[in-house]
């Protein structure tokens, strides 16, 4: 009898500890993890997806691409510089929060990005340039 408690105690700690390492490993890669969520607008947004089962995922930490046009006086064959910036949401005239709440039937498909992508590096500098 007393084998068998010893033995349930043993498993009982076991599945703590495992399930105790795995959050903190979801945790951790919460942290770091950007996605890139395409919409049937053709809108992109990079930022910490959550509840992506849900009927409305939520994306944190937002970005998005914002394209500008090139400058009328740029000469006839020249070639413009970048027209492509990295926008943090929340700078816009309504002032949003940095969350978005995305009604699932909108998203087309969702990509997971790599640390050494040039949108993660783009958000990263950013960050260290704006605590």
């Amino acid at each position: 009898m007393n084998k068998k408690i010893v033995v349930g105690v043993i498993i009982v700690i076991a599945l703590a500890v495992g399930t105790v390492f795995y959050f903190m490993k979801i945790a951790a890669l919460g942290d770091t993890r950007y996605q890139a969520v395409f919409l049937q607008s053709g809108q992109v947004y990079f930022g910490k997806l959550s509840n992506e089962d849900g009927l409305y995922p939520t994306l944190r930490d937002v970005f998005y691409i914002q394209v500008t046009q090139p400058s009328p006086s740029a000469k006839k064959g020249e070639v413009p510089p970048s027209n492509m910036n990295l926008v943090k949401l929340g700078s816009e005239l309504h002032g949003p929060t940095d969350e978005m709440k995305i009604n699932r039937n909108q998203i087309l498909f969702i990509e997971d990005l790599r640390a050494d992508s040039r949108v993660v590096q783009s958000i990263l500098q950013y960050k260290k340039s704006n605590p």
